[in-house]
């Protein structure tokens, strides 16, 4: 920081490209709710950062399922819904990541995928009308605990 004169303020000059921090927007294999796709778009916006725009997804543990790598199959109504907020953020010529994970543990792979891309905010921002309760608490709990980013709750 530099100082700006004897008042005591100071001057802070913004982040240089190499320290960027994504804003990440997430879902639990639901739509997202139109609160958290507006917030983090906009958040990207305004901070000229990239949008990671995610899709966690449960797939059970079974011995076809193991073959097949945790195979996935994604409506594509729910691909759709998905895609809106990302080309939204492209349409402001912001970058935009879509990611898919598939895990028997969709909780952990999104604090995992959390950890490994670092993002300044993540907005878990499933409708709650369709997300599984149980699973949303797991998964807002362990963001709560164990992210260190800013963190939006869609029941907040």
């Amino acid at each position: 920081m530099r100082s700006t004169g004897d008042i005591g303020v100071t001057a802070v000059g913004r982040s240089s490209r190499s320290d960027a921090r994504p804003v990440m927007l997430a879902t639990l294999d639901t739509p997202f709710d139109p609160r958290a796709s507006e917030l983090a778009v906009d958040s990207a916006l305004e901070s000229g950062q990239r949008l990671l725009v995610v899709n966690v997804s449960s797939v059970p543990i079974m011995p076809a399922s193991m073959l097949m790598g945790y195979a996935y199959l994604e409506s594509e109504e729910l691909a759709e819904a998905l895609r809106a907020p990302a080309e939204l953020a492209a349409s402001f010529d912001l970058p935009v990541e879509l990611l898919r994970v598939a895990s028997p543990h969709p909780a952990d792979a999104l604090l995992e995928l959390v950890e490994e891309r670092t993002p300044a905010l993540v907005v878990l921002g499933p409708d709650m009308s369709m997300v599984r309760a149980r699973l949303y608490r797991k998964a807002a709990r362990k963001l709560r605990e164990r992210a260190i980013c800013l963190v939006w709750l869609a029941d907040d």
